[in-house]
């Protein structure tokens, strides 16, 4: 039923809107309005897609659950692929999914259908860990293999450092 609608309803609105727009105001009004709109659409979704990816690590950083950030992330992608897509009808659904009011009422009403099961975050660097990575190492001392000694040339596996 959704892509009946997403296929075949949308883009007889898109049709239908462009001929009255296009009746009422001319042809080239109308393209402007359609380059117009898809280029402050992607400027606006830029700056709150910027926004949403520091509320984002903001919420990883102080392991809080990071549903309604990655929902909003979510949503302006749509909005933005809303906004590039030619049309009045899909650039009104895009531009109101850009509005924060918005974002939060159709975030509210799927609300009820996301279950969050759990949140866990590891503490690694960029998380509010430390730079520090445990790790065993040995260490191996070449040897000449006739004679069992370190020899103190490279073992012929890899290139020493007087060859470059």
């Amino acid at each position: 039923m959704y892509l009946l609608f997403a296929f075949v309803i949308v883009p007889i609105i898109e049709i239908a809107l462009f001929v009255e727009v296009g009746g009422a105001i001319g042809l080239w009004p109308t393209l402007a309005i359609v380059v117009l709109t898809a280029i402050l659409g992607t400027s606006l979704m830029r700056i709150q897609g910027r926004l949403a990816l520091q509320q984002l690590q903001a919420s990883l950083s102080t392991n809080h659950d990071p549903t309604k950030a990655l929902v909003d992330g979510a949503m302006i992608l749509v909005a933005g692929m809303m906004l590039l897509t030619p049309g009045f009808f899909t650039d009104a659904i895009g531009f109101a999914l850009l509005l924060s009011p918005v974002r939060m009422a159709v975030f509210r009403f799927f609300l009820g259908r996301i279950n969050v099961q759990g949140f866990q975050s590891s503490s690694r660097s960029g998380f509010g860990g430390s730079d520090v990575i445990d790790g065993d190492f040995e260490e191996v001392e070449p040897t000449n293999p006739t004679q069992g000694k370190p020899s103190g040339k490279p073992s012929g596996w890899v290139e020493g450092p007087d060859r470059y």
